[in-house]
């Protein structure tokens, strides 16, 4: 298989922006950009997330079973970059954003546009990226999406014409 073919290709699955965040058992909360998710099943609703297997989330994910995925809507580049890199937390805010505990614990980040808490059903270790499937226990929408609620979903290709992830 060539290999800038299978990258070219690849890149081509179009991918929402997210925050995950969680709670470690210690209570040190993590957060990363994710973008590798999607909606699996109604009964019961579930959503998986490609994790990277070595992230602070991961682990935290892992260890509790619960987790928190904040929607990101169009113009938060910023908010996304922002999660690029280990979180910090300091006074109230997360990356620089300000959080709110969600009801399993996972920071709720107030600018995302909606957020889903979920506990872990299954975590598929394969791969650089371990696939965790959550149940949504409980869903938050801070803002009501004018049109097609995916058309509000910030993408990929909306940070810019050099950044990737996948292939």
């Amino acid at each position: 298989m060539d290999a800038n073919t299978k990258k070219t290709v690849l890149r081509m699955i179009p991918y929402g922006i997210y925050v995950m965040t969680a709670k470690a058992a210690d209570g040190t909360l993590t957060a990363a950009t994710v973008n590798w998710v999607t909606q699996t099943a109604f009964s019961p609703p579930l959503v998986v997330v490609g994790v990277k297997a070595d992230s602070g989330t991961h682990a935290a994910v892992k260890e509790t079973g619960q987790f928190a995925l904040n929607m990101l809507g169009k113009g938060q580049q910023g908010v996304a970059f922002a999660f690029f890199k280990p979180a910090e937390v300091d006074d109230g805010t997360i990356s620089g954003e300000p959080y709110r505990p969600g009801d399993n614990g996972a920071p709720i980040i107030g600018c995302a546009i909606a957020a889903v808490e979920c506990k872990v059903v299954e975590i598929v270790e394969v791969g650089d990226h371990h696939v965790v499937v959550g149940e949504v226990t409980q869903a938050h929408l801070h803002k009501h999406p004018e049109g097609r609620p995916d058309a509000a979903i910030l993408e990929m290709k909306d940070l810019g014409d050099n950044v990737f992830y996948g292939g």
